[in-house]
C-alpha cells in the first residue's frame, strides 16, 4: 500500500490506461463506463504529476469521481449514437456464390440439410423446389443457406 501512496500518480495512469484497454479491446465499447473511469484515472493521475492537484488518495477519490461523472454526461449521447449506428449492407463473399444439385425438396420450412464443409446447414427457398434441381445461395444465415434456381 505504501508504493501505491508514494507513486500515486504513476499507479493512477497505469490503473487508467488499463481500464481503457479492458474496454476497448475485450469488451469493444460494448460499457462505457470504463471508458468513462479510464479516462478518469488517467487525467488525474497525470494533474497530479504535474502538481495541478495534491498527491493524496483523498485528492484522487473526489478528482475521479468529478471527472468520470462530467464524461459520463458529456461523453454519454454521443457515444451511444456511435453504438447505435449499425451498418445492415449484406456481406458478399464467395460463400454466397456456392451452387449444387438439391438431393431432396426445399421449402420455406428448412427442412432439407446440405452438407458444406463439415456442416450441416438447413435449406430454405422462397418457392418449393424438387429434388435435382440446380440451385444457387443468394442469402445465408446463422445455419441456414437460401438457395434459388440458377
Amino acid at each position: 500500500m505504501e508504493f501505491i501512496t508514494n507513486n500515486l500518480p504513476q499507479t493512477l495512469m497505469i490503473l487508467g490506461v488499463l481500464a481503457l484497454i479492458i474496454e476497448v479491446a475485450v469488451l469493444g465499447m460494448s460499457t462505457f463506463i470504463l471508458l468513462f473511469l479510464g479516462i478518469s484515472l488517467f487525467a488525474t493521475g497525470l494533474m497530479m504529476n504535474f502538481t495541478l492537484l495534491e498527491d493524496s488518495l483523498t485528492t484522487a477519490l473526489w478528482s475521479n469521481t468529478l471527472i468520470t461523472a462530467a464524461c459520463a454526461v458529456l461523453l454519454w449521447k454521443p457515444l451511444k449514437r456511435m453504438q447505435d449506428n449499425v451498418d445492415n449492407k449484406e456481406v458478399k463473399s464467395d460463400f454466397a456464390e456456392l451452387d449444387f444439385v438439391l438431393t431432396s425438396d426445399v421449402n420455406e420450412l428448412g427442412i432439407s440439410t446440405y452438407s458444406y464443409s463439415g456442416v450441416s446447414w438447413k435449406l430454405k427457398s422462397q418457392q418449393p423446389l424438387s429434388a435435382g434441381t440446380h440451385v444457387k445461395v443468394v442469402k445465408k444465415e446463422v445455419g441456414v443457406m437460401w438457395v434459388a434456381v440458377v
